[in-house]
């Protein structure tokens, strides 16, 4: 960025800009703003249930509202309806008349310098405020008013696009839920390998029966060697003894390490309480009903690991079901459904014991076409942990695209200058000059009083 102004800009601090309004709102049910119904990332507003307060203001159309309290969060936003009524948290600030309706707001409210100089000149740690003095004794660039038009309208052009790009990025962590849902569910019905069974058919006589041939109606219980409760042991982060697995261990049908706690344990009840690889470990009790049933596979990284009491274990036989196809089936919205009609909530507690997990009903196939099942799942899910990854780069580079627009708009490089513009200096000396005759009496009386001091 250049330090010279582009042509008929004009450096002016805040104050000169706007008037602080500190008009008094009325109490009761009225359309009221409180600092936590600005949404942080779009600027935009929702109104507050809540009455309103005691000493709140009255804010009008286009009036600029920015947050004293935590101001680096960045509450700031502009007034759309005719009234309202804000929070005294809020500094009002009333267009003079150099502005353009959004051109403060557009050019503080993604403002890091802007931010950090609220931040900087806070005070209090628990809820650190700054006052209206500081909020506007802030230098910006002022272009031309028939230049601010120019900037306005273009942002507003390129900021729908944005906007209209990051809607359609939300959509796409529920389409890759959906998609690794349809693919569990295609996985345990048979319809994902339905060619890998034509080409590899089984001399067998297909039975009358809804299920792909080979295929047969199972419960948990038939496909374990054994399932067991964890440890009620307390845990500890220091690292002694054996790292314990819990809840936050269990993510995504896999094992997370990020919170690991540590426990000692004499050697019996170690041996009961070791997993080995291909173990399976399933979220037994939790106050939300989502996480109850939910599992992950135990690999050689945690094998040696111990488990605690919320959890089971459950250890396959690895002659009749792969370690990895359970665990697909027990992530599975056939299996999901049974585990939250058999949860029960206890103190608002929701459970499902030893008994209701060995009764799980899915459909077994052959060893073989689990493996291929295991096989496609996984390269689909890497298709789709993939798609993630280029959704979270999107993500990051469309949250960025606003505040880049803004900064080259306030650097005079988003639209041409035009020399025929009034120059944003002779637009200032005007509202002063205006200013200064709207309150001739009050200047004297001030000059007065100073003068017998």
């Amino acid at each position: 960025m250049n330090d010279r102004l582009p042509q008929g800009w004009n450096l002016a601090r805040i104050f000169e800009l706007c008037d602080v309004q500190k008009e008094k709102g009325r109490e009761g049910i009225v359309p009221y703003l409180e600092i936590g119904n600005v949404d942080i990332s779009s600027k935009n507003y929702k109104f507050s249930e809540k009455p309103s307060v005691k000493g709140c203001r009255i804010a009008r159309k286009n009036d600029v509202l920015i947050s004293r309290v935590r101001p680096t969060r960045g509450a700031i936003t502009w007034v759309r309806e005719d009234e309202l009524q804000v929070s005294s948290a809020f500094t009002v600030l009333r267009n003079k008349g150099a502005l353009v309706e959004k051109c403060l707001w557009q050019f503080l409210a993604w403002n890091n310098a802007y931010l950090n100089y609220l931040g900087e000149n806070c005070t209090g740690t628990m809820y650190p405020t700054t006052s209206d003095e500081i909020v506007t004794d802030f230098e910006i660039p002022l272009p031309p008013f028939d230049e601010q038009r120019r900037i306005v309208a273009k942002l507003g052009k390129l900021l729908e696009k944005v906007d209209a790009c990051q809607k359609r990025l939300e959509k796409i962590p529920k389409i890759l839920k959906r998609f690794r849902q349809s693919v569990l569910a295609a996985a345990c019905s048979g319809r994902l390998t339905a060619d890998w069974r034509e080409m590899n058919p089984l001399d067998e006589v297909a039975e009358e029966s809804d299920l792909p041939v080979g295929w047969k109606a199972a419960c948990v219980d038939e496909v374990i060697e054994s399932l067991k409760y964890g440890t009620a042991k307390k845990c500890g982060y220091d690292k002694r003894g054996i790292p314990v697995l819990r809840i936050p261990n269990v993510v995504n049908g896999m094992i997370d390490h990020t919170d690991l706690k540590y426990a000692m344990f004499k050697a019996l009840e170690y041996e009961k309480l070791q997993l080995i690889s291909g173990d399976i470990l399933v979220i037994r009790s939790n106050g939300s009903v989502s996480l109850v049933g939910k599992c992950a596979l135990v690999k050689e990284a945690e094998s040696g690991f111990a488990y605690a009491g919320y959890l089971i274990r459950l250890r396959p036989n690895d002659t009749l079901i792969e370690p990895e196809f359970l665990n697909l089936v027990l992530g599975s919205y056939v299996i999901r459904l049974q585990i939250e009609l058999e949860a029960r909530s206890t103190s608002g507690v929701n459970n499902i014991n030893s008994e209701e997990v060995r009764a799980l009903r899915f459909s077994l196939p052959p060893l073989a076409e689990q493996q291929e099942i295991v096989r496609r799942v996984d390269e689909l899910f890497k298709l789709a942990d993939q798609l993630e990854a280029r959704y979270e780069k999107a993500k990051a580079y469309t949250g960025k695209l606003t505040s880049s627009i803004l900064a080259k708009a306030f650097r005079g490089e988003l639209v041409p200058q035009d020399p025929n513009d009034e120059p944003a200096s002779v637009l200032l000396e005007r509202i002063r000059q205006q200013q200064q005759a709207a309150t001739p009496n009050k200047s004297k009386k001030t000059g007065k009083k100073r003068s017998k001091k």
